[in-house]
């Protein structure tokens, strides 16, 4: 049968569709007849009028994107295995062993300074509409579950009110915000904000006025991510605001102070700019000199976040990381996304992540061979629920200590501040208004924070934050509970052991055993008794 992994030439993200359902070519993705007077309704048809806006999904500003492709092996081609023998992390005992006292605390940096209560992190939250619009329920809902939340690329260069001074920023708005909003909610040190950087940032020594001015501990490298392998993009809609960003030095296009260009715009030929980042260009020699000049300013903790690249870029982050003693890579696979990357790239570019992490298990596994010095190594790109959370941790065991999430997060953020909306509107749908018709009645977790913050506090709370946080706590005890079944009670006890491949593909892939294969030796002793 045949099978095909991408869907080509249309697809809800870039708000395209065939003309008919049924009748497409695989490869190309085209109608099998493609008829004269036909409006334009797939790819093709809407580049044919539009032309370089369909390469971004849409509509901008209020949505994620992941790739819509089907990848041959996934995190789904693996199973978690239970077992009904003893315990590790906990006494082996029926009343004690219980999945409550599952304990999910993270603890990395070259200190062991930083600590998490869960084992995530949402890895890059940039300058996109939808980063900014959510970041108050992002922020406080990672605070007050203890959690990690980074503040990605081109914040301080996207902000109107920065005030740069000879090419260095000197003042903000929006990443003073974003940084006192979490520090705010932050609860005895647990969790941490990050700042990211990319070569605009550097440049304009983002950093460095985190640390001094902000307060800001832990900053992180960017060589990329698992959505694109160029720069971030987002979309302008105001030609003030493209000039002024052209003047800061980013690549705009078209050229905004261009005559031509500002005419084309005022008479509503298009109607958005577009934004872009350089790419970096890494060299080892150009990165022990951040690295050296962050410790210099004051930086605790250095992060490193890398994406889908080929195979030789990935042994670059882990030597360069074990090298020069970054404290946590992040490993970002193919398909994901948050904002705006060019469509066709999410869905075709980069390598995907189970054969990365596999990767870069094999790789960490050969540092510590010869005894090199392994960081803590985050595993993101498409995680959501707390079966995949395990897996994760699993097939990087035991240098794997976080999972990177970010649509999700955003997701439950979004759905949170809608609820919050709709209560003040006294517009509930049914499918909500059977739990309640106030934040009490309808976040399950609402008796908790108003015990943990008191009710003054808890009334500040936005929404997003509330269901952000209630989304964490499932995860929590989901994740509580598969741990309790494999008889794991603390995160360093899970093991490659936990997981089994469903097909001898994602075997030979991970190194995982098939599933038949598990435990074959101390079967056979156990059948000789």
């Amino acid at each position: 049968m045949y099978q095909t992994f991408s869907s080509v030439n249309r697809s809800a993200a870039t708000l395209t569709k065939n003309r008919t359902d049924s009748s497409i070519t695989p490869i190309s993705g085209m109608c099998v007849t493609c008829v004269d007077g036909c409006i334009g309704m797939c790819e093709i048809g809407k580049s044919a009028y539009r032309g370089h806006e369909v390469i971004y999904p849409q509509p901008f500003g209020v949505i994620t994107t992941a790739s819509e492709k089907n990848y041959p092996v996934d995190y789904s081609h693996f199973n978690i295995m239970g077992t009904v023998v003893g315990a590790q992390g906990i006494e082996a005992d029926s009343d004690k062993a219980i999945f409550p006292n599952v304990n999910l605390e993270v603890r990395i940096g070259h200190d062991l300074g930083l600590k998490f209560r869960y084992p995530w992190i949402i890895p890059g939250i940039g300058s996109t509409d939808i980063a900014k619009n959510n970041w108050d329920g992002l922020a406080i809902g990672s605070a007050l579950a203890g959690t990690g939340l980074t503040i990605g690329e081109n914040v301080v260069g996207m902000d109107p009110r920065a005030v740069i001074k000879k090419g260095r920023v000197v003042d903000t708005d929006d990443l003073k915000r974003r940084v006192k909003i979490y520090q705010e909610h932050q609860i005895d040190s647990w969790g941490a904000i990050i700042v990211q950087a990319n070569v605009e940032d550097t440049r304009l020594g983002v950093q460095e006025y985190a640390i001094n001015e902000l307060g800001v501990q832990t900053v992180e490298l960017k060589w990329g991510q698992g959505a694109k392998n160029i720069g971030g993009e987002v979309k302008i809609k105001s030609l003030e605001k493209a000039q002024l960003l052209h003047k800061r030095g980013y690549v705009v296009l078209p050229d905004p102070t261009d005559p031509r260009v500002i005419k084309s715009f005022e008479r509503g030929s298009f109607k958005e700019f577009e934004r872009h980042s350089r790419v970096g260009m890494v060299t080892e020699e150009g990165f022990a000199a951040r690295v050296e000049e962050l410790r210099k300013a004051g930086a605790r903790y250095i992060f490193l976040k890398t994406g889908a690249y080929r195979p030789a870029d990935l042994a670059r982050a882990i030597v360069f990381s074990s090298r020069y003693g970054i404290d946590l890579l992040t490993v970002d696979c193919a398909g994901g996304g948050t904002g705006m990357s060019p469509w066709r790239m999410m869905n075709e570019w980069g390598v995907p992540g189970v054969e990365l992490h596999s990767l870069l298990y094999r790789y960490a596994s050969k540092l510590a061979e010869r005894g090199e010095r392994i960081p803590a190594l985050a595993l993101a790109g498409g995680f959501t629920l707390e079966d995949q959370i395990f897996k994760g941790l699993a097939i990087g065991a035991p240098f794997v200590k976080l999972i990177g999430m970010a649509r999700s997060p955003i997701a439950a953020a979004m759905v949170g501040k809608t609820i919050g909306m709709a209560i003040k509107k006294m517009e509930l749908p049914i499918y909500v208004e059977r739990f309640g018709c106030t934040l009490d009645e309808i976040f399950v977790t609402a008796g908790e924070l108003r015990a943990k913050l008191g009710d003054k506090d808890f009334d500040k709370l936005p929404p997003g934050a509330i269901g952000l946080y209630t989304y964490y706590e499932r995860l929590a005890q989901g994740l509580k509970q598969l741990m309790c079944g494999s008889r794991k009670f603390s995160l360093n006890y899970i093991t490659r052991d936990d997981i089994a491949a469903l097909t001898n593909e994602a075997a030979a892939i991970s190194g995982i055993p098939y599933i038949l294969d598990v435990d074959a030796e101390q079967v056979e002793q156990i059948l000789k008794y």
